[in-house]
């Protein structure tokens, strides 16, 4: 038996905010409940509604901007900076800017979408 997998084809998260959402390792792609490595577009003007995860969140962008308001700071990562946000930290994803962001998120354990505690809009 090999101790590596190469994935090849990632499970494509449907989404109807024009985001993309490549997860390459997690829960779904792979029903793995460690980490979930995740390739990401966010599109110009797209944002979330804030949320509290009960995971940590590692982002590191490869092209364009994002912006996350973590509690009440609002920070801007580019391309090449990389951010790590602690769980259960209230966190607001989004990119208010003219270009696509182009993205690795990380989570630990695994994302799940019943653990991230999104608020209404």
């Amino acid at each position: 038996m090999k101790k590596y997998f190469i994935q090849k084809t990632p499970f494509v998260v449907p989404t109807t905010d024009g985001k993309i959402i490549e997860e390459h390792h997690g829960k779904v792609a792979t029903a793995n409940e460690e980490i979930s490595i995740a390739h990401m577009i966010a599109p110009p003007k797209w944002s979330e509604p804030f949320q509290t995860p009960e995971f940590e969140e590692y982002t590191y962008i490869i092209s364009g901007k994002k912006q996350f308001i973590i509690e009440d700071e609002t920070v801007i990562l580019e391309a090449g900076q990389s951010i790590k946000i602690e769980k259960n930290t209230r966190v607001q994803y989004s990119n208010p800017f003219d270009e696509p962001c182009e993205y690795i998120a990380i989570c630990k354990p695994s994302f799940d979408f019943t653990k991230v505690h999104r608020e209404e809009n």
